[in-house]
Order: structure tokens, then sequence, then C-alpha cells
């Protein structure tokens, strides 16, 4: 789930002159000076074009929540074409397609996209090249990152580029909303995968301005109320689920939350009742928490239990039934925490954006990354290059003006953490 130009806020900037590793300095010039590399970068810019109708093309097939299949599938065939060997699927749709490198013992640098979107079934998906832009819904979030994705690939394949150690790219499925990172979470639970793999490259949306190392915990609930029900006359006075969920919702929106660090909470549908002249026998509304903080989760899940069962007893006592029943169900946890202030990942990637004098900020966001991070491995998320905006809407673009400069940056970092054979 990327963030927008318009969404990003302020974080600490990580600069060309931030003092990161010689060593990663030393290594990342080098690279850049690699011939190959150079034909890597001029082929980003040959096939500026083609990957802008990869990008149309997959975005037209729709990937609503656990619905990914027909891209899953899609993105098989281009990673067999892509000249990756070993391309497999699991029983969930996570694509795998291999590069090896010199060093075959060596952990595998993981380069991973997400294949869902937000978008429901049936939801047109009116996908189009307009005023040198892409419209559509999840053109940017994430056709960008899976055309990222395929567009890496492509280059180390077309230019022979080698490197030390083995490279995974995965196209993964579930990191969007109720997906709660299924896809990054069944990954890292199957020893095949967890033994094999060393640094995570998550490509999530447009820019090339972020470096998210601070994974954004959230947790979702769904609240149900639930009672006997009836006809709006003659069962006139049964305890309404609904009133209940409304004294909930008023109670809950009240409690006070923390600037620093930043908590948020939302109550994103509330649904119940089957018509005007009916008491609704349940009512039911999803509620999503997040902070960087987990005691300010811990305390919001309080709260929310507490408003729940206030406001179900308020309804009940002024009936003077206990007609009305509640349940509160955990739908999403997403972990917070921190990549560490010295990791060889975060030196990589500020060696690299020092090489291409690209001025980049660390950012908090809750994306794929987040599940390695939570394992103590190494994790970061970058942005796709180019720019986007609409995230999330019908009305969402992407424009590719830039785009290179994201991709060269990617590929740059994934040289790097894998080794240079010259090096």
């Amino acid at each position: 789930m990327a963030l927008g130009p318009q969404q990003r806020p302020s974080a600490r900037t990580v600069s060309p002159e931030s003092n990161g590793a010689p060593t990663a300095q030393h290594a990342v010039a080098r690279l850049a000076e690699r011939g190959a590399v150079h034909d890597a970068f001029a082929w980003f810019r040959s096939h500026a074009r083609e990957l802008e109708d990869l990008q149309l093309e997959v975005t037209a097939i729709p990937a609503p929540p656990w619905g990914e299949a027909a891209r899953s599938e899609w993105m098989r065939t281009r990673f067999e074409s892509s000249g990756l060997s070993d391309v497999q699927q699991d029983d969930l749709g996570n694509v795998f397609g291999f590069r090896l490198g010199r060093d075959a013992s060596a952990p595998a640098v993981a380069i991973s996209a997400h294949l869902d979107t937000v978008f429901p079934p049936g939801t047109p998906l009116h996908v189009r090249r307009e005023d040198n832009k892409l419209w559509g819904p999840g053109i940017s979030d994430n056709g960008a990152g899976l055309t990222a994705l395929l567009a890496i690939a492509g280059a180390l394949h077309d230019t022979e580029i080698e490197h030390e150690a083995p490279l995974l790219f995965i196209a993964n499925v579930g990191e969007e909303g109720e997906g709660n990172l299924r896809g990054m979470r069944h990954i890292f639970a199957q020893k095949q995968w967890a033994n094999s793999i060393g640094p995570t490259i998550v490509l999530d949306g447009a820019g090339a301005d972020t470096v998210i190392t601070e994974a954004l915990g959230s947790r979702r609930y769904e609240v149900s109320v639930t009672g006997a029900g009836g006809h709006s006359w003659s069962d006139f006075g049964v305890p309404n689920p609904v009133v209940a969920l409304a004294r909930v919702i008023q109670r809950f929106s009240e409690t006070s939350v923390p600037s620093k660090p930043k908590t948020t909470f939302n109550i994103g549908t509330i649904e119940g009742g089957t018509s005007v002249n009916s008491i609704p026998q349940s009512a039911a509304m999803r509620v999503d928490t997040r902070s960087a903080s987990v005691e300010q989760l811990d305390r919001l899940e309080r709260a929310l239990r507490e408003a729940v069962r206030e406001g179900v007893a308020e309804t009940n006592r002024r009936k003077r039934q206990e007609g009305l029943k509640a349940e509160v169900a955990i739908i999403g946890d997403r972990p917070a925490v921190d990549l560490p202030a010295d990791s060889r990942l975060l030196e990589a990637i500020r060696a690299v954006d020092m090489q291409l004098n690209n001025l980049s900020r660390i950012q908090r966001a809750s994306t794929d990354a987040n599940i390695p991070l939570s394992l103590g491995r190494e994790a970061i998320a970058l942005g796709a290059g180019g720019n986007g905006g609409g995230a999330h809407t019908l009305n969402e673009w992407y424009d590719s003006a830039g785009r290179d400069l994201g991709l060269k940056r990617i590929l740059l970092l994934t040289l790097a953490l894998s080794g240079d054979p010259e090096e």
C-alpha cells in the first residue's frame, strides 16, 4: 500500500551528503562504473515504452483481495520470458523466479512486489494512456512495482550482468487491506524460503524519494452486535444492534491519541439491517488502528473493547433487556518495528542515493517489509520511480517521467547487496 506524494508525512532526510560506510560507497561506485551496468541503465531508457505497455497490461488484469490468480499466472509467464529460472507458484499464488549468482550457496537477495489491489471484484478497470500519463485503478499501486520487478529482471538478462549471491524475484499476494500481508507471512513461514532469503527489497508504488525502513504497526477489527430483531411496530422496544453500534462509535471516537508517536484510528465500514421497517438482527463495523508504538495499539484496543462493552450494556439497560451480544474479532495485525540504524541494507541504499545524487527520506509505512523486519531480518521498501497519485481510487494515475532513476536505484542496490564478482 504505497503512499502518494501528497500523502507523505515529514520524515528524516537521507541526503547525498550523508556519511555512509566507505566500503558501501566504494562498492556502489565500482558497480556504477561497470560497462554492463551502463548497458542496463540504457536498457531502461530504450524499453521505456515497452514498460508502459506492460504496466497497462498487468493493471488491466483484476487482482481483488483474495482473487489474484489471473494476475499471478500472468506474472509467472513474464518471469519465464524474462529469463528467470526455476519459476514456480505456491498454493496461495505467490510467484517466484531465480537469477543464479556465482555463489549458489549464499542467501538470496529477494526483490518483491505485491500482486493485489484494494478494488473488489467487478470494479471497472478503465486502463488507458492519456495526456502522457497512465490511468487506471492500481496503475501505480502496484502496477508500478510489478513493472519494476520485470524491468530489473529483463535488464539483468539482456545485459548479462554477473553478481555473487542469487537473486529471488517474488510477486506476492495479499498485501492490501484485509489481505493482512498473507503472502509474505506464508513465504517466511516456509523453511524453503526462510532459510534461503537474505535481505529483502520491497517495491511498492511510485517515486524514488523515500526509504521505508520503519514498519508502521496496525490492527484491524470487526465489531459485530447481534440481537433478536423484529418488526418496527409490533416488536418496538427490542434492543436494536444499530443503536448499540452507534453508541459504541460515539464512545470510541472520543478516544484521545498522541501526535508523537503518531497514532490514528478509523471506522471504515458499517453495515446492518434489512429494511427500514425492521429492527435489525445484526450490525457490524470495521475499525483500523495504526501507530509506530505497540503500546499505543494496545491502548486503542482496550479503548475499543471498553466502548463495545459500555455501548451494548447501555442499550440493553435502556430497554431493560439483555437481548444484545457483541463480539470483537481481530481481522488484521501488522507489526511495528524499525530497521536498525547500523543495518548493512541502510548503508547500501544511502550509498546508492549518494551515487545517483538522489535526495531521499526515511519514512514509516505499512508494507510487505513489515514481515521480514518483525522476524529480525533486513528489509526496506522503495518506490519504483516515476510519479503517481490518486492511490486507492478509480482515478489513480502514473507518470513514467523519472522511472529510470527509480530503476537505477533498485538495480544498484540489488547488485550491491548481492556482491560484485569483480570486487
